[in-house]
């Protein structure tokens, strides 16, 4: 058994931000959410992925503690008005495919997948995180929790994750907190680059561990004597910035395997939607009616 984990706040950025013709009904935009159903429509169809289990995660809002505990991390700011106004409607329409939905406010979206890849990992054959996003790949695991990239059409296995960052999965988060996660808001370390930074972590692992002095590093870094001394000074703004970027695995999330089961589209709520945003294409899209 496969489960499909989907980063519905990527997918509904993706949606508003693509080249697909605007949609405005009643005086509101609804083309963000009428492209997000038709990605999970398109994920429903497909005979490679074969969804039996699945549930989409959301920032609402763009906030979490980590806004608490910085205050350059990511917020709703900048977001576009047309956009934020769909948040709560792009959930809505989700549910009204039949997905399981987790709406995240103090924690983010991303803390919801990592939760639900660890918890359920334990009973499925395969966890699928449907986001490209590079601060996932700490949850990656063998073969058996992978990234699934729906645009360049790839997985991300353990072996992906190396071969990509230069670190295993757990050195992510160090990773990220050295050289800076601009989507996130996480400024990393002046003159740390992500070669520099990962040789550092494939040789030490975790910032923890790397030595304060630049004299003992038995890896060849370009400029080691500079990095070693903002490492020294900054120490613990990195550390600071590693706790930012390290997911959480145990958001108390109410649902069991059993209620991620996807059993098609309820006829009723979706048909309803459909009429209400004026999609009467995607009506009749459905494959899998409950």
């Amino acid at each position: 058994m496969r489960v499909h984990l989907v980063d519905g706040t990527f997918e509904l950025f993706r949606a508003h931000f693509s080249q697909r013709p605007s949609k405005v009904v009643g005086g509101v935009d609804v083309k963000a959410t009428a492209g997000l159903i038709s990605s999970m429509l398109t994920l429903l169809e497909e005979q490679a992925e074969a969804v039996t289990h699945l549930a989409i995660a959301f920032d609402n809002p763009i906030v979490s503690f980590r806004n608490d505990l910085f205050d350059g991390y990511k917020s709703d700011e900048g977001v576009p008005a047309s956009l934020r106004g769909q948040f709560d409607l792009a959930e809505e329409a989700m549910k009204a495919l039949g997905i399981v939905v987790w709406s995240m406010d103090q924690y983010e979206a991303d803390d919801a997948l990592a939760t639900g890849a660890v918890r359920f990992s334990k009973s499925a054959k395969q966890i699928r995180i449907l986001s490209p996003d590079k601060d996932l790949g700490q949850v990656v695991s063998g073969d058996r929790i992978v990234q699934l990239d729906r645009i360049r059409k790839k997985v991300i296995d353990e072996d992906a994750v190396v071969a990509a960052r230069g670190v295993p999965p757990a050195s992510i988060p160090d990773l990220l907190a050295l050289v800076g996660d601009t989507a996130d808001g996480i400024p990393g370390l002046a003159g740390f680059g992500a070669k520099s930074a990962a040789k550092l972590l494939a040789r030490w692992g975790t910032i923890e561990a790397i030595p304060e002095d630049p004299a003992k590093w038995d890896v060849a870094i370009p400029g080691a004597p500079r990095l070693g001394a903002t490492l020294a000074a900054e120490r613990d703004d990195a550390l600071l910035y590693k706790k930012l970027a390290t997911l959480v695995t145990d958001v108390p999330l109410k649902e069991s395997l059993t209620d991620l089961e996807f059993r098609g589209v309820p006829h009723g709520p979706f048909e309803a939607l459909c009429d209400r945003l004026d999609l009467t294409e995607t009506r009749k899209r459905p494959k899998r009616w409950a």
